[in-house]
């Protein structure tokens, strides 16, 4: 089981169509496993762009 690593959470706001009605809407994280030395966690895409970019540098 990968363990949750990522501080990010969900965001929540509505939906506006044309006729302006407003409905619940949740955007959800999108978070990935990927294997950080040698143990399995979940991060977010952006995060994980982040430490590749942080590695390279």
């Amino acid at each position: 089981m990968a363990k949750n690593v990522s501080k990010k959470n969900n965001m929540s706001g509505n939906n506006r169509p044309f006729s302006l009605k407003a409905t619940r809407m949740v955007q959800k994280v999108n978070l990935q496993t990927v294997k950080v030395d040698g143990k399995k966690v979940r991060l977010s895409a952006s995060e994980i762009r982040n430490m590749k970019k942080s590695k390279a540098a």
